[in-house]
């Protein structure tokens, strides 16, 4: 029995995003996965880091504003130059996509990403967690760490620390407040 091949839709980058126009795509990626955000234009945005996941899953094909094929490698170069800690956060988000949660950005919450519990979508509960991705040799100020922890309580969402090692494995730590 010959396989089916997997349907890979055609993202276009330009600048610093993604979109794609493929109204059985949008269907497809919005409805099943929750990926990106759908646009008034009936065009569904891509953060880089979900069309470099997507991409790296065969969904997607990134083709720059020309229609020529972007490759793995050049698209990290390319978004590594728009979003600092672009690879750092990339590694967290496709950790946390793989065990199963949605994970969105949290850039109004001042935070790496918003992710949702198993089984939650967005628009329908709030996301339980807020996010930091960092790379173990990272530097955290108690300052710093101390205006994390507040950004996550304000919020009502439980802070966590995604701490990516130098073989690209991810060790996860919740933090919150407590009363002696």
């Amino acid at each position: 029995m010959a396989q089916k091949k997997k349907e890979e839709y055609r993202a276009i980058f330009t600048k610093d995003r993604v979109v794609i126009r493929d109204e059985k795509a949008i269907d497809d990626l919005w409805n099943n996965g929750r990926y990106g955000q759908v646009l008034p234009n009936k065009a569904l945005q891509l953060s880089l880091i979900e069309a470099l996941y997507l991409m790296d899953r065969g969904k997607i094909v990134i083709v720059d504003s020309n229609g020529r094929k972007i490759n793995f490698e050049k698209f990290v170069k390319k978004a590594s130059k728009i979003e600092p800690n672009f690879w750092i956060r990339y590694v967290v988000f496709s950790d946390l996509r793989k065990r199963g949660y949605i994970v969105k950005t949290a850039l109004k919450f001042g935070a790496d990403f918003r992710v949702y519990e198993r089984g939650v979508k967005p628009g329908e509960q709030h996301a339980k967690w807020i996010v930091y991705a960092v790379h173990e040799g990272s530097v955290l100020t108690w300052h710093e760490f101390a205006a994390k922890n507040r950004v996550a309580h304000s919020t009502k969402k439980k802070l966590m620390v995604g701490i990516v090692d130098d073989e690209g494995d991810v060790t996860y730590y919740e933090i919150k407040w407590i009363r002696p």
